[in-house]
């Protein structure tokens, strides 16, 4: 039986707490367990203040999210933040949901990726891409995701899977770890208490998202098998693990909870 090494979180779960104090945050999630973090934000902190911090609660943070925005006009910038905190990994958490209606976007988006991840890894930086659920409606005949698969250089582009989105479109992770081994170094760890009923219209703008967000809960308690999905890690390369919830009531008690689920889990 296989169980998890290394525990991370998304800070975006605490992101509200973060704002008010920054480093109590990072001292509460090193005393609950999590030995990883992944940023989504430094809240105006410099990477040399963040690599302190990180250092003193004995806390790695392999992978940051950013925009799309700054990969095409302030990616130096992002990539010198990551080498002094120590990323590993920098993630797009979403292309620019306005550019969503032009048909080629997602062929332009891999050619942003592959321009952004070429220059990344000639300073020891991995760039990877976060799916949502738009991945996986129809665009010009063809899977935004897979679209994103078969264009992106694998030595470039990676991707950081999240369990939950995929699932909210009755999409399998594990058919793409098959087919792409090696390509999900990164997951997002992330509960539904039921999968949203699809609609026609629910391609088009936040109407899945503000459909399926109430439902996001505790790792532990859901519809996604996390047994079958941590089945076939190693074929799918992945090597960090992040707790996730958007809209958690009580973000404290519910990354506790998420822990020590995964904490005790065996697959």
């Amino acid at each position: 039986m296989n169980k998890l090494d290394r525990i991370g979180l998304q800070l975006f779960t605490v992101h509200s707490e973060m704002e008010r104090n920054f480093e109590g945050v990072l001292e509460k999630v090193a005393a609950i367990g999590y030995q990883e973090v992944e940023f989504a934000g430094y809240f105006e902190h410099s990477p040399k203040d963040i690599r302190q911090t990180l250092d003193h609660y004995g806390l790695a943070a392999p992978s940051v999210h950013v925009d799309y925005q700054s990969i095409q006009s302030k990616w130096p910038q992002a990539v010198e933040a990551a080498q002094i905190i120590g990323n590993k990994y920098i993630v797009n958490v979403i292309i620019d949901p306005n550019l969503l209606g032009d048909p080629d976007i997602w062929k332009r988006a891999a050619d942003t990726f592959n321009r952004a991840g070429e220059f990344s890894k000639k300073a020891g930086i991995q760039f990877a891409y976060h799916n949502h659920y738009f991945e996986f409606f129809p665009s010009s005949g063809k899977l935004p995701y897979d679209i994103l698969l078969e264009a992106c250089d694998p030595e470039f582009v990676k991707m950081e899977m999240d369990f939950c989105w995929i699932a909210s479109v009755g999409q399998d992770p594990l058919k793409y770890f098959q087919q792409y081994p090696g390509r999900f170094p990164l997951v997002h760890v992330k509960q539904l208490k039921k999968l949203p009923v699809r609609t026609a219209g629910d391609e088009v703008g936040r109407i899945l998202y503000d459909r399926t967000l109430p439902d996001i809960t505790e790792v532990g308690d859901g519809v996604i098998d996390w047994r079958r999905a941590f089945s076939q890690s190693m074929q799918a390369g992945i090597q960090h693990f992040f707790v996730e919830h958007d809209s958690p009531q009580s973000p404290f008690d519910s990354i506790r909870t998420s822990y020590e689920y995964l904490e005790k889990l065996r697959f």
